[in-house]
């Protein structure tokens, strides 16, 4: 399992339109081959700052299956433009042991 990391800086004053927008992007992430699953988590500390946490089956169900479906443009349309600056997003793998 693959663990997707994106830290969120939501343009100020835009949270509740960001947060009503991803109510609409989860559905279209949720419903993609390889998907597992996710929480968006609003920061206590700072203001307009998320983090989005998505399990996914294998990395390339993100980089490959999610990023280069059609899908992946509806995403983007509802949420990039929220967005200052753009994230990063990093992968993560379990350590056993």
């Amino acid at each position: 399992m693959i663990l997707e990391v994106a830290i969120l800086n939501v343009k100020t004053g835009l949270s509740a339109d960001f947060e009503k927008a991803f109510g609409e992007a989860q559905k279209i992430i949720s419903s993609m081959e390889g998907y597992i699953s996710h929480q968006l988590q609003k920061c206590v500390e700072v203001e307009n700052k998320y983090i989005l946490l998505v399990n996914w089956e294998t990395l390339e169900s993100h980089t490959e299956g999610f990023r280069e479906s059609a899908e992946y443009q509806n995403w983007k349309k509802l949420l990039h433009h929220f967005y200052d600056p753009f994230p990063t997003v990093e992968h993560f793998t379990m350590v056993e042991g």
